[in-house]
């Protein structure tokens, strides 16, 4: 692990491992990069079944978060579950008063997998998303994120304001054909690996992995074609819905 690559990963707590903080440091270290964490919520699940979110308070957020920015320097930070877009951009406001070009990759969980809506407030989205770097929603989310039934003209509209990765998991034409809206350019990703298990908390690992590589020092369409290749091992690490993490 390179220490000098270090990765903060602001989301919330799943007990089960599969998602949120545990699965975003699982992915980083196994990414060669040095983790640290601050939990948003307490959540009461497991891989099947997602029962309720108790959210942290905001200055008890905030006091993880200042303890660890008097202490490391962050140039690449992954957020998950967040419970506002309001709460969204003081962490942004926060993080770039230690660093104006800390890079923002934000993966936007707007319901939970087992059917659990977080019901967000999406009307100063635009105002947020100028200070993202990346955004890697899926079909259903880019579908919420910009008011659009057709998810490609949706990112199209929301890559105006920061880069998109649109995650194919959902895709109706091809399962797992990703598209990638950057500078102006759309780039495809298609699949490359059949894909066997379905795996708990996989949204989380790719933007995890995401957010590992830039911090390496892959450029963006490399970082996401190692990323995409990570996510294959470890959606067929095993038939259950939790993956293992490997190289």
């Amino acid at each position: 692990m390179r220490q000098d690559h270090k990765i903060l990963t602001i989301a919330g707590f799943d007990p089960s491992g599969g998602a949120g903080l545990l699965a975003d440091v699982k992915t980083i270290e196994t990414n060669k990069c040095a983790a640290f964490g601050v939990c948003t919520a307490n959540t009461i699940q497991n891989e099947n079944e997602f029962v309720a979110v108790n959210w942290m308070a905001e200055d008890e957020v905030f006091a993880q978060l200042n303890i660890l920015l008097a202490a490391h320097q962050f140039e690449y930070i992954k957020i998950g579950l967040i419970p506002s877009l309001d709460f969204l951009k003081k962490i942004i406001q926060k993080l770039k008063t230690q660093n104006q070009q800390v890079k923002v990759i934000w993966d936007p969980i707007l319901s939970a997998s087992a059917g659990f809506d977080f019901n967000y407030d999406l009307s100063n989205l635009n105002d947020v998303l100028k200070d993202i770097y990346i955004i890697t929603p899926n079909w259903n989310e880019i579908k919420q994120l910009s008011g659009i039934q057709d998810a490609q003209e949706g990112a199209v509209q929301l890559a105006e304001l920061t880069n998109v990765y649109l995650k194919g998991g959902h895709n109706p034409t091809t399962k797992g054909k990703d598209y990638f809206y950057v500078e102006g350019k759309v780039l495809p990703f298609n699949p490359k690996v059949k894909v066997l298990y379905e795996k708990h908390g996989s949204g989380c690992v790719f933007s995890a992995a995401l957010t590992s590589n830039l911090a390496i020092g892959f450029s963006k369409i490399k970082a996401c074609l190692r990323s995409k290749a990570y996510m294959y091992k470890f959606l067929n690490s095993s038939p259950s819905l939790l993956g293992t993490h490997k190289m």
